[in-house]
């Protein structure tokens, strides 16, 4: 995946500072993200990381406050890059209507912005980029998008409770507790529009679960072309 075109370079440090302090906000695609805390929660160079890329396996321990960021990072690469497939395959627009364009584009803008800012965030410490496999989703198909969408944004809501308690960094807690409301709200924002009205389906249940990362993996491992695995989880 290539780098998020029109986001200035900069620091970690200053990145994660223009994004929270004070309430900055960063923009991406005419979308608002805050995305960070304080200056208190930067990754500085050399920050401990214990992910292993061998070949196609890419390792994240857990002990790791960084490896845990990787695997959100990972989930953020697989939604931004569905999301930019989505929006940029032919018949898009007689597909959805208007309103429900507008919201998919608005998931893209934020789910780009979410990998963007781990990608800044970790620096060096960051997992390569991932390459994906959606041979198996229908993107002309409105159900199979809206199907994938769902389970897409199930996982990551999933994902973000599950991993949380491995953190130990009340910062980084703190950012992904930023992202996982936004991801819930897609995720009601995708109910509502497969079922065409604003049922009891926007929110099924009073408390969203919290996946493991074998839940998690095993669910995305289809749509993603290397393997990763999570150890001390």
């Amino acid at each position: 995946m290539g780098e998020m075109q029109g986001t200035p370079a900069r620091s970690r440090r200053d990145f994660l500072r223009a994004a929270g302090v004070g309430g900055v906000t960063l923009a991406v695609g005419g979308v608002l993200a805050a995305c960070a805390d304080d200056s208190r929660g930067a990754l500085e160079p050399g920050a401990p990381s214990l992910a292993v890329v061998d070949g196609n396996t890419v390792t994240l321990d857990f002990r790791s406050d960084i490896d845990v960021l990787n695997y959100a990072y990972a989930l953020e690469q697989l939604e931004a890059a569905f999301y930019t497939q989505v929006v940029a395959t032919p018949g898009f627009e007689t597909r959805f209507a208007p309103e429900e364009q507008t919201v998919l584009r608005d998931l893209r803008d934020h789910e780009i912005a979410h990998r963007e800012f781990f990608r800044a965030a970790l620096g060096t410490s960051a997992i390569p980029d991932l390459s994906v496999n959606f041979s198996s989703i229908a993107f002309t198909s409105r159900s199979a998008v809206l199907n994938v969408a769902q389970t897409f944004e199930d996982l990551g809501v999933g994902a973000y409770n599950g991993a949380g308690r491995y953190l130990t960094n009340e910062a980084f807690l703190l950012v992904a507790g930023k992202i996982v409301s936004v991801e819930a709200r897609h995720a009601a924002a995708i109910r509502a529009i497969r079922n065409g009205n604003y049922t009891t389906a926007f929110a099924p249940d009073a408390l969203d679960p919290a996946l493991t990362p074998a839940q998690v993996l095993a669910a995305a491992r289809g749509f993603v072309v290397q393997n990763i695995v999570v150890t001390n989880a």
